[in-house]
């Protein structure tokens, strides 16, 4: 995926993410009063896992070229998820350096961006037979996973679409929507999938966009049929919190979503002025360390950028956090307004159906209405002559 593609993806999330605050079920209340929230410090640090690698493989090995980002891993005890849509040696020679340090490695698992990189219901064959070079590849080169993580968004081309073929897409979208069998037949492909990695032993984790949770919580699947995510599950689901897409929201987006997700992923720290700064990085890991014992982070390379890793080596996680009554209110309102908008498109065939119907109810009651005026008046002057 060229770094054009994993811009426009970026933007895109943007969308994904508001339309996600808006329509999860409200959070359960903890400290809160007035609106407010103070958020209980974490007893420990988590599990961090770092996600890692999904550029150039030349800017991965330079990331690892000295030592020292593998050192500071070691002390944080964190781990690393490395993409895999390039099953190259040079790679593989990385995942073998990570096994060797002792590093926990997660097969994050994508297919080649010309199948549109990330999993979803549009390349269920291709993810398939992706998995099935994936294991020749762990086998040839001897390499050690801790588990392989499903990445389950929008195809990278669908991104793509929305700048540059807006009236393709749209037609897309259209089409898409009535597509109820497509919801099935992937959710049973990927469940598939999902056995036949566990069969060879790995723990398989889902990473899913906020969306499938507010889906959920809907009792709809409006959102899976219009951008292709499949709502399956692993032994373990990370949900994507990334709140660098909406930074007015802040830390109230992780709280309304925290309680409905097994596992937090916080992000982003790359992508100039959307990456979160330390203050923003170490708040959201202390909320989301409130969820969930373990804690994604979108991406090492920015992390590593900023110096977060040694930052993080010496962080308090003995901390609270509050989270103010506007951004809790903010949310609120958003997500009753986007839930109301996504269950009139989902209703949207039968409300039309609902008017058409009514539309023709009115024009015969008009016809019978002008016919017994004309037969009146027929009537009257039969009467009138006679």
């Amino acid at each position: 995926m060229n770094s054009k593609s994993r811009i426009v993806a970026g933007n895109y999330r943007v969308i994904l993410q508001v339309i996600a605050i808006m329509v999860v079920a409200t959070p359960r209340t903890m400290g809160e009063s007035s609106g407010e929230v103070h958020v209980e410090a974490a007893l420990e640090r988590p599990q961090l896992f770092f996600a890692c690698c999904n550029g150039e493989i030349a800017a991965t090995q330079a990331l690892f070229a000295d030592g020292n980002v593998i050192a500071s891993l070691k002390r944080l005890n964190a781990g690393v998820a490395i993409a895999t849509d390039d099953l190259s040696p040079a790679r593989a020679q990385i995942v073998q350096r990570l096994n060797g340090a002792g590093i926990p490695v997660v097969a994050w698992f994508v297919v080649p961006g010309e199948q549109g990189y990330y999993i979803n219901s549009g390349n269920a064959p291709e993810a398939a037979a992706h998995f099935t070079a994936f294991e020749q590849w762990t086998e040839h080169y001897r390499l050690r996973w801790n588990a392989v993580g499903l990445d389950i968004e929008p195809d990278i081309r669908l991104f793509e679409d929305l700048q540059r073929h807006r009236i393709r897409l749209t037609t897309q979208l259209l089409v898409r929507y009535f597509e109820f069998a497509k919801v099935r037949e992937a959710r049973e492909a990927y469940s598939h999938l999902i056995r036949r990695i566990q069969s060879q032993g790995y723990i398989v984790q889902t990473y899913q966009l906020p969306l499938i949770v507010s889906e959920r919580k809907a009792h709809l699947t409006l959102l899976e049929r219009l951008l292709g995510i499949v709502d399956v599950r692993g032994n373990e689901e990370v949900v994507m919190i990334y709140t660098s897409f909406n930074k007015a929201l802040g830390p109230a987006i992780i709280w309304t979503l925290g309680p409905s997700a097994q596992t937090i992923a916080i992000g982003t720290t790359v992508g100039g002025d959307n990456a979160l700064n330390w203050d923003e990085f170490s708040r959201d890991l202390l909320v989301a360390a409130h969820f969930s014992n373990n804690v994604g982070i979108f991406n090492l390379e920015g992390s590593v950028e900023h110096n977060y890793l040694s930052r993080l080596e010496t962080m308090n996680w003995h901390q609270s956090v509050a989270i103010t009554s506007q951004s809790i209110a903010r949310a609120r309102r958003l997500r009753l307004v986007a839930a109301i908008v996504l269950w009139l498109i989902e209703l949207a065939p039968l409300l039309f159906l609902a008017m058409v119907l009514a539309l023709a109810w009115a024009a015969l009651k008009f016809r019978k209405r002008q016919k017994t005026r004309r037969y009146t008046l027929e009537s009257i002057q039969e009467h009138t002559e006679s």
